[in-house]
């Protein structure tokens, strides 16, 4: 067995890749979301016999999906309770008593996962060091525990104070709900995010409570299926920080798949940038439901402590529910194939968050949408051929688009559908530039000499114009692009991070007590590690999160993978202070640095990448076809040439405005553009001119 194979859910297509020595099949398969699985089964097969290949030579399954993600925005998750210390129910409706708009005296934020009568006070509690003040009331939890029984809890979450320091009430808690009910799924703080900060680790926890029944049997029922259907091999999910792990490691803290697709897709972009020796690059990842866009510097994507999940407010900080989970640091907007288009009050149209999904979809699928999405825009813009969209598998219906864009877009503003689907595109195109643009600027950085790598099923169509918005000259579409968050999936190491928290000021800095905490952290990711990596080489990689005293976030500062000395202590601090200078331009002489918590990941070592070589130039193809397209930045209708993809050798070239059709997406090359073949199969777009 040596072919592997990878799956990607998303909110419209699920994905599915193969690859064997070196030879790659991809394809795509409407989502159904009434059971993720049978799409998932559907997609498989269907690559498998592409590929000419039978279940048994799978060595290996890598799954990927928001599931996790749009459980918790749309509120379908379990039924869920918190136990939590006496005097801390509100925690989780007080937060931080920030305001993410101080301006707004109508601001909404966004709501609990646990309504306040599930929300049950334990007598119990331990100080800052973990030493209990106030002993584990027993009788309170068996009296709390039957009362939620009663409710028809259906998952439990357990957050005490302290507890990331001292686990021992949690733990003690958890035993007795076992004893009384042994088959409720329990989350513990202390196992699902041991860091302070009591409203991001509770919050975590419930999160991570309130999708487990779901994924659990999901996981159960696919792991099922796929071995129904002759696959024996092991699953591994994608985990939001851009690694790898078991079913079992995924089952118990399914909270961190919640952007196991989108950290697929930066990985298949950081690849890709290494195989092309691109060392600033820009990630577009455009799917039926989402658009994903992440900064790569030095071929790794950012990466952060901290996520925010079901947003009451696009852009916005602060709006959503905080996780502490490691994820790959992107921005998602609702801005998809099947993002829905419409007017607003102000007569303003409006594209997005709200998506057509997979069932009915766009009103152009002909599966029973009455409402314009993206896609349908698109369609009536010409970049798409009706009979061939999706490798041919999906036959579109250019009236059925025409008459959803003209009910709800044109006939409220006076415009001709097409003119409507111009201004859905043209807005939808204004959406991602700007997410691109606040991303850039939340992380100190700019689009200067960067390269913007589209993939998704709409990332190649969208990506001329997106960029000319921004300032980016080049643009880069690998090959397999429109299924490119499930490669990424092939590319991820098996890898999982363990935090601890522990308080240390670097002026009385206890070595030996720190050294203990890595150790412990480092066997805990060792063994989930080893659990899949079937004896490759490993490391280790270990960060410490601090700040100066009173300062009001940490940064992360890498440490030595081993056992620290005391003459190590005076490196550490230089090099927080030379990242505290780098992000805030200078140090602050004289103030003490203190340490909150640490990290330790263990993933195995990717692959060493070959550098792409040069190619010489060569013919370009015949134009297969001709399209009417209207240019969404003149307005213009022209007949502009189709080219097919495989039509393309190395070194090939062609002028736009013109398109490249493959099954599974179209690259736009848009008026002043110019399309190069380069020698990996991947294509290269540069402007050459100012428009």
């Amino acid at each position: 067995m040596t072919a592997r194979l990878a799956v990607d859910i998303g909110g419209t297509f699920t994905d599915v890749a193969v690859e064997e020595n070196g030879r790659r099949w991809t394809g795509k398969v409407l989502t159904t979301p009434h059971a993720p699985e049978e799409g998932v089964l559907a997609g498989v097969r269907r690559v498998l016999d592409e590929a000419g290949l039978a279940p048994g030579d799978i060595a290996l399954v890598i799954h990927g999906t928001t599931l996790a993600t749009n459980a918790i925005i749309e509120r379908k998750g379990a039924r869920t309770a918190l136990l939590t210390t006496e005097g801390f129910r509100d925690v989780l409706a007080m937060g931080n008593e920030a305001r993410y708009d101080q301006y707004d005296l109508n601001i909404e934020l966004p709501q609990p996962l646990v309504p306040r009568r599930w929300r049950l006070p334990v007598p119990e509690r331990l100080d800052n060091e973990g030493r209990v003040l106030r002993p584990l009331d027993e009788e309170a939890v068996r009296r709390q525990v039957a009362f939620l029984r009663a409710e028809g809890i259906e998952s439990l979450a357990i957050g005490f104070l302290h507890a990331f320091v001292n686990p021992a009430h949690e733990r003690r808690a958890a035993e007795i709900v076992a004893e009384m009910w042994p088959e409720l799924p329990v989350s513990l703080s202390s196992e699902v995010s041991p860091e302070m900060r009591e409203w991001e680790r509770f919050s975590t926890t419930v999160a991570n409570a309130y999708v487990q029944p779901l994924m659990a049997r999901y996981l159960r029922r696919l792991e099922s299926g796929l071995r129904e259907a002759g696959l024996s091999c092991p699953l591994f999910l994608m985990l939001s920080g851009g690694g790898l792990t078991t079913l079992e490691t995924a089952a118990r803290f399914p909270i961190r798949l919640v952007e196991s697709g989108p950290a697929g897709g930066a990985i298949f972009s950081a690849h890709v940038a290494k195989e092309r020796g691109f060392g600033r690059v820009l990630s577009f990842d455009m799917g039926g439901t989402t658009a994903k866009v992440c900064l790569i510097d030095d071929y790794a994507p950012q990466t952060a402590r901290h996520f925010e999940v079901a947003r009451v407010g696009r852009f916005k900080k602060g709006s959503g529910l905080p996780l502490r989970i490691p994820v790959i640091e992107m921005v998602e907007i609702g801005a998809g194939g099947g993002s829905l288009a419409g007017v607003d009050a102000l007569g303003r149209i409006q594209v997005g968050p709200e998506s057509a999904g997979a069932d009915p979809g766009p009103a152009c699928y002909g599966r029973g949408g009455e409402r314009p999405a993206v896609t349908d825009a698109n369609l009536l813009l010409g970049r798409y051929d009706p009979e061939r969209f999706a490798g041919g598998t999906l036959r579109l219906h250019p009236e059925k688009a025409r008459a959803a864009l003209a009910a709800h877009v044109g006939e409220r503003l006076g415009l001709a559908p097409e003119m409507a689907a111009l201004g859905v595109v043209e807005m939808v195109d204004e959406n991602m530039a700007n997410a691109a643009r606040v991303h850039a600027i939340e992380s100190g950085k700019g689009f200067e000499d960067r390269v913007l790598i589209a993939f998704g099923g709409g990332g190649p169509v969208h990506a001329t114009r997106v960029a000319e918005k921004i300032g980016i000259r080049r643009i880069l579409v690998p090959s397999g692009a429109g299924v490119g968050s499930a490669i990424g999936f092939l590319r991820a190491p098996v890898a999982y991070e363990v935090v601890r928290s522990l308080y240390q000021r670097l002026a009385r800095f206890d070595v030996a007590a720190v050294n203990a905490l890595l150790a412990e952290a480092a066997a805990e990711a060792e063994a989930v590690v080893a659990a899949g990596s079937f004896g490759q080489p490993t490391r280790q990689t270990r960060l410490a999160y601090m700040r100066y005293v009173g300062q009001g976030h940490e940064i992360a500062v890498p440490l030595p993978a081993r056992a620290l000395t005391a003459a190590d202590v005076p490196a550490i601090r230089a090099a927080y202070e030379a990242e505290y200078a780098r992000c805030y331009d200078r140090p602050v002489p004289g103030s003490d640095v203190e340490v909150l918590s640490f990290a330790v990941t263990v993933s195995t070592i990717p692959e060493p990448v070959e550098p792409a070589g040069e190619v010489f130039d060569a013919p370009p193809p015949r134009p297969a076809r001709h399209l009417a397209v209207r240019d969404t930045a003149t307005g213009e209708v022209a007949d502009w040439p189709v080219y097919e993809r495989d039509a393309f050798t190395p070194g090939a070239a062609i002028a736009g405005p013109a398109i490249v059709a493959e099954a599974e997406t179209s690259t736009l090359v848009g008026r002043g553009w110019r399309c190069r073949m380069d020698g990996l199969g991947y294509l290269e777009l540069t402007q050459e001119a100012s428009r």
